[in-house]
């Protein structure tokens, strides 16, 4: 007797439902779009979170979009560098979005794979990235709010943490940018004391504005 029955049918249905998940979170109707992202946003991430981290990732997707997220990749080539600038520029380019649009576009996929997914799968692999990445995944970066409403109040609270702390180190790198380039002198020249003082007292005020020193030490 002759079986009719699909036996890819299961897999495709289960395909198709997360592709709705992830259309539902973008709020389109368009699911060459949605598809487009998702692998966009698949392969930004997995060249990102190295071979281990690739695998514990695959293992909970459906069949083909496992296929998809292995589409093209060199195992020998990863992770890339983490910049949040050259993860805007692959995502841009592979969604076929505008730049200025990465972040929300990232953050509602995000947000949509974490209901898929085992909880808390995505904190364990996105622990591995730096902070600003992890919160441009989420959505939190580059002045998107929205996303910290509509995550749990824990994962936005640890969002607001790394972004306030990826702020302190950058307003350290620029302090101390100021200070050395107060300090720099001529080998043949002697130091001078005003110029010094000078530096010095600028990067104490980038310090201060940003509430990194007491504001009672004396400059």
């Amino acid at each position: 007797m002759a079986h009719h029955t699909d036996p890819l049918a299961a897999e495709v249905h289960t395909a198709h439902a997360w592709l709705n998940t992830i259309a539902d979170g973008l709020g389109t109707e368009d699911r060459h779009f949605a598809l487009r992202a998702l692998r966009a946003w698949m392969h930004a991430v997995r060249d990102r979170v190295g071979v281990s981290n690739s695998a514990h990732m695959t293992a909970q997707l459906p069949e083909f979009l496992r296929g998809v997220w292995y589409e093209g990749w060199i195992p020998a080539k990863v992770p890339v560098r983490h910049g949040v600038a050259s993860f805007i520029d692959q995502l841009a380019e592979e969604a076929r979005i505008d730049r200025d649009d990465v972040v929300m576009v990232a953050g509602k996929v995000t947000r949509s794979l974490d209901q898929l997914f085992a909880p808390g799968q995505l904190d364990r692999i996105f622990a591995v990235l730096p902070a600003p990445l992890d919160i441009a995944l989420w959505g939190d970066f580059l002045g998107e709010t929205t996303a910290a409403r509509t995550v749990s109040p824990v994962r936005a609270l640890r969002a607001q943490r790394r972004h306030s702390l990826a702020q302190q180190v950058r307003v350290l790198g620029e302090a101390v940018a100021v200070l050395a380039r107060g300090l720099e002198q001529l080998p043949s020249r002697p130091a001078d004391e005003q110029q010094v003082a000078e530096a010095a007292q600028s990067a104490h005020r980038i310090l201060l504005a940003e509430g990194l020193v007491d504001q009672h030490v004396t400059e």
